[in-house]
């Protein structure tokens, strides 16, 4: 019997032991990300050494050790380190992250087959984590696999609507002729979630550029439009997956107005939303006739914010980040309308969340 309760006891103390070694090691991880933050890696990286001398297989510690070594550019050293939290541990929640880390190492030793390999075994373990698809198109992007990269992308949003990388990659890849209709309805939606950002400056200079881009003044009294000819060939009767046509024949049409004598004291905001209410009325116009993802995911979210009246909001929104005076103060002025805006926007039901 005495021996029995020995063994109890020591079990209960190792226990304890364990449990205190635990909330030691993770109390030094939580100071170690501190230093990370601030970019002091090595300090970071002293934390975590430490908490891992108190619980040396500990999975947080183990992976945010990998995400500095990462960042401080020692890849090799981040690939061991997650190597060993996978073979130490079984598959845990912790591992989403870790997978991701992996997957950035070895795209930092410049091996995108076998960054791509991690990252589809990651998918396999969590096919609901958006952050493993946005990381494996980064990749894809990388390795001029464009086709792929929108389709790891796409499911990126779909998980996740408010991850501004991953509009914001769909925009940037499909910012051409051919497919400038989708890259202004991701430019669109990242303008909701980052307007004040340097990428939100990039992305609403690209917007106006295509906004008015096909029109151009010859003369006094002479406009020329200038349209793809791959445009004109969809006006076939066959209707194709994602297919804008209208939308952008109507783009092209109304650049051309930009020089009507009626707009031309239209100040950018202004003609921003007369643009943009053209735009937002041509998809409703089209949406019955066609499919694809973009009509799918990104279209009922503007049809419906235009509905709901709120494309000034938006719009302000939008130049929230510029040094405009008048745009400052209608903010100001207007909080109820813009809280009003991120209400609607966050009970919006998002296609495939």
């Amino acid at each position: 019997m005495k021996k029995r309760f020995l063994v109890f006891v020591l079990t209960l103390l190792s226990g304890v032991t364990f449990g205190q070694n635990s909330t030691e090691a993770n109390n030094l991880v939580e100071e170690g990300i501190v230093y990370h933050d601030k970019g002091d890696y090595e300090n970071a990286l002293i934390k975590y050494d430490k908490a891992l001398e108190a619980d040396k297989d500990n999975l947080f510690a183990l992976t945010e050790k990998a995400m500095t070594l990462n960042a401080a550019g020692k890849y090799a050293l981040a690939i061991e380190c997650c190597e060993k939290a996978f073979k130490r541990h079984s598959v845990d929640n912790g591992f989403k992250t870790l997978y991701v880390c992996y997957g950035n190492a070895y795209d930092g030793l410049k091996k995108p087959e076998e960054s791509v390999k991690i990252y589809n075994k990651g998918i396999k373990d969590f096919p609901n984590y958006y952050q493993l698809y946005y990381n494996k198109g980064v990749t894809l992007a990388g390795m001029n696999k464009i086709d792929e990269a929108i389709m790891s992308f796409e499911k990126s949003v779909s998980l996740n609507p408010n991850h501004p990388g991953s509009h914001n990659a769909l925009g940037r890849l499909s910012d051409n002729s051919e497919t400038r209709v989708r890259a202004l309805l991701a430019y669109y939606r990242f303008m909701v979630l980052e307007p004040k950002s340097s990428r939100g400056a990039e992305n609403l200079s690209y917007i106006k550029r295509i906004m008015t881009a096909n029109a151009e003044k010859k003369g006094e009294n002479e406009i020329t439009l200038q349209l793809d000819s791959n445009i004109l060939k969809g006006f076939d009767g066959k209707q194709k997956e994602n297919s804008f046509k209208s939308t952008d024949l109507i783009l092209s049409m109304d650049a051309a107005l930009d020089y009507d004598d009626k707009y031309k004291n239209e100040t950018q905001i202004e003609r921003f939303i007369r643009k943009t209410g053209t735009f937002f009325s041509s998809l409703e116009e089209s949406k019955k006739d066609n499919y694809g993802f973009y009509w799918d995911y990104y279209v009922p979210y503007f049809t419906e914010m235009k509905a709901k009246g709120l494309i000034e909001p938006f719009a302000y929104i939008a130049f929230s980040g510029s040094k405009d005076e008048v745009v400052q103060a209608w903010l100001n002025s207007h909080k109820n309308d813009v809280a009003k805006f991120y209400d609607w926007n966050k009970a919006f039901n998002w296609k495939g969340k």
